[in-house]
């Protein structure tokens, strides 16, 4: 479960820039969390709770706002959805989509005190 891995990562983050701030409590984490980024919201709310146990973040909101998939169509020159990786642009069925959003986990915000 890579999920733990990232939790880690993102309590490390939080943590230390809350208390480069001169926080004492972390309130609330906001992440983006990509479509198309193989992270399960679940298992990184669960891996949240224990991760952040005993630091700043303990018992802190999550709160996880997921990125939808979008990329650039080589061939028909378009930005277009994408649902999948791999997938076909839906405008003209080619598979030369480079992807350009859905695949991020990023900490887009702290709420401390």
């Amino acid at each position: 479960m890579h999920e733990m891995s990232l939790c880690e990562a993102v309590v490390d983050i939080a943590v230390e820039e809350a208390r480069k701030n001169g926080a004492i409590r972390i309130k609330s984490v906001v992440l983006e969390v990509g479509v198309l980024g193989h992270v399960d919201p679940a298992a990184l709310a669960f891996c949240f709770t224990a991760v952040s146990h005993g630091t700043l973040a303990e018992n802190a909101r999550l709160v996880i706002e997921r990125v939808a998939g979008s990329g650039w169509c080589l061939d028909c020159a378009k930005t277009v959805p994408m649902s999948e990786r791999f997938g076909a642009c839906p405008a003209c069925g080619r598979h030369h989509v480079q992807m350009t959003q859905g695949d991020e986990l990023r900490l887009r915000e702290l709420e401390v005190e």
